[in-house]
C-alpha cells in the first residue's frame, strides 16, 4: 500500500437485514494446486472458475519465471502452456506472503535443473518450512534454510529418484501437499508418510489428491498417514475451480448477524473445502457450540471467532495452535482485536481462544482501531463485529487483496456503507 493509500476504513453499522446476491471469488488453495500442476504438465491447461489475487497472481509470476506460459484471458481464467518441464529462473522468486506458493514451489523447484531461491516478504520469513526442508532432503534434494524459514536455497539436479520420504505435517498441510505434487514428477514412485497422525487441516490434502487426479496422477493411500505417488507426470486438462469456501464464511456470518439472506450462487453442501465445515456452526448462530475445534478449519475460525462475540454463551476455541503461524499470529491478533473492542472480550489461554460472548455488544458504539498485522482475514472478519457496532475501524484495508480483492465491494453490493473511501 503506499503512502497515498487508503490506510483506514470504518464500517458503519447496519440497521436492517443484508439481502442480494454476492458470487465468492475462487478458491485460493485450489487455483494454486491447479496452477502448479497445470505448469508442470504437457500441453495446455484452461483454468475457470480461479482467483486473482495477490496469492495466485505470485504463483503465476513465478511459474513464468520458470519457462511456463501463463495468460489470463479474462479475470476468472488462466491457461497454462508447458512441456511438463520447468527452468531455472534468473533472479530469486519472490511469493510475497504466499504460504501455499512459497511451500509448493519449494518442492516442485526440486525437479529443475539448476539453482532456485524462494522467498518472501517481512511476513513470510517468520513463517516456518523446515519440516518440508528436511523431508526433501530424505528424498536426496540439496536445500538450505538457515532459518528455517524462507529464503529456501535449492540446489535443483533435474529430478529426484523417488523412495520414502516422511514428514510431519503437525504445522501446515501444506508441506504433505506440496511432496504430493512433486512426487508426481519423481523418477520413481514416492511414498509420503506422516511422521505422526497429526496433520493441520487434512482437508486440503484431499484437495491436492483430487486436483492431482484431475491431470493424470496416481495416487493410492495405503494406511491413514501415508500416501503413495506413481511417476506418472501430469497431463494438460481444463479445469473447473469452485468459490472459495473460506471467503464464503464472511457472507455466511454477515447473513446471520442481521438476519438477511445473501445468495452466493452454490449451496453449502457443494464446497469441497475444509472451511465449509464452518457453516453448519454458523447456522447455529446465536447459539454456538461452547468449545469449537477449529483444526479441521483453521481459516474459518477468525470468522467464527468474531460472530461467537455475539453469541448466548461464551464459547472456547481449541485446536488452534497452527494459527499462530499463518499470515500472522492469528491467536493473538484475534485476541487483541476483541478485546479493543471491550476489554477481556477475547483471551488467550494457552493456545486456545476464549471469547467472552454478549449480544449486548449489538447497537453499541465501542470505537476500535483494529491492527489487521497485514493479514486478510484478520480485516475481514472484524469488518463482521462492523455490522453490529459503531466505530470499528479496520487498518490497512487493502490488505485483502491477498485472497478477495473485490471484499469491500462485495459487502457494499449488499447496502454496506463505510467511512474512507475503501481500497
Amino acid at each position: 500500500m503506499t503512502d497515498s493509500e487508503v490506510r483506514k476504513l470504518t464500517i458503519m453499522p447496519f440497521a436492517g437485514a443484508l439481502r442480494g446476491k454476492v458470487t465468492p471469488p475462487g478458491s485460493k488453495s485450489i487455483t494454486n494446486r491447479a496452477l502448479l500442476v497445470a505448469a508442470l504438465a504437457k500441453g495446455t491447461s484452461r483454468l475457470s472458475g480461479a482467483l486473482k489475487s495477490d496469492d495466485t497472481l505470485y504463483m503465476a509470476q513465478a511459474l513464468r519465471a520458470m519457462g511456463v506460459t501463463v495468460e489470463e484471458p479474462d479475470a476468472t481464467s488462466f491457461v497454462v502452456t508447458g512441456d511438463g518441464r520447468l527452468r531455472a529462473p534468473t533472479a530469486p522468486l519472490f511469493l510475497g506472503n504466499a504460504g501455499t506458493a512459497t511451500r509448493f514451489l519449494t518442492a516442485a523447484a526440486a525437479l529443475v535443473e539448476g539453482q532456485v531461491v524462494v522467498d518472501g516478504d517481512e511476513h513470510m520469513r517468520k513463517r516456518p518450512i523446515a519440516p518440508l526442508v528436511t523431508a526433501l532432503r530424505t528424498l536426496g534434494v540439496a536445500v538450505e534454510a538457515p532459518s528455517g524459514c524462507p529464503p529456501v536455497t535449492i540446489a535443483g539436479q533435474g529430478g529426484f529418484a523417488g523412495g520414502r520420504v516422511e514428514v510431519d505435517g503437525g504445522l501446515s498441510s501444506q508441506y504433505v501437499s506440496a511432496l504430493l505434487m512433486a512426487g508426481a514428477c519423481a523418477r520413481g514412485p514416492v511414498e509420503v508418510a506422516l511422521t505422526g497422525k497429526e496433520i493441520g487441516a487434512r482437508g486440503y490434502v484431499d484437495l491436492t489428491l483430487a486436483t492431482m487426479a484431475a491431470f493424470g496422477a496416481k495416487v493410492s493411500q495405503p494406511d491413514a498417514a501415508s500416501w503413495r505417488i506413481e511417476p506418472t507426470g501430469y497431463r494438460a486438462a481444463d479445469y473447473l475451480i469452485e468459490p472459495d469456501a473460506s471467503a464464503a464464511t464472511y457472507l455466511w456470518a454477515a447473513e446471520v448477524l442481521t438476519g438477511g439472506a445473501i445468495d452466493l450462487g452454490v449451496p453449502a453442501a457443494a464446497f469441497t473445502q475444509p472451511d465449509a465445515k464452518a457453516h453448519a456452526l454458523i447456522a447455529a448462530f446465536p447459539n454456538l457450540p461452547a468449545e469449537i475445534d477449529g483444526s479441521q478449519m483453521q481459516d474459518a475460525v477468525p470468522t467464527l471467532a468474531v460472530l461467537a462475540a455475539f453469541n448466548r454463551t461464551p464459547v472456547r476455541f481449541t485446536g488452534i495452535a497452527n494459527l499462530r503461524v499463518k499470515e500472522c499470529d492469528r491467536v493473538s491478533a484475534l485476541s487483541q482485536g476483541l478485546s479493543r473492542i471491550r476489554p477481556g472480550l477475547g483471551v488467550e489461554e494457552g493456545d486456545d481462544l476464549l471469547v467472552a460472548s454478549d449480544p449486548g455488544l449489538a447497537g453499541q458504539t465501542l470505537p476500535a482501531e483494529i491492527d489487521t498485522f497485514a493479514d486478510h482475514r484478520i480485516a475481514m472478519s472484524f469488518a463482521l463485529a462492523g455490522l453490529k457496532i459503531g466505530g470499528i475501524t479496520i487498518l490497512d484495508p487493502a490488505c485483502v487483496a491477498k485472497t478477495y480483492p473485490d471484499y469491500w465491494r462485495a459487502l457494499a453490493s449488499l447496502g454496506v456503507r463505510f467511512e474512507g473511501e475503501a481500497p
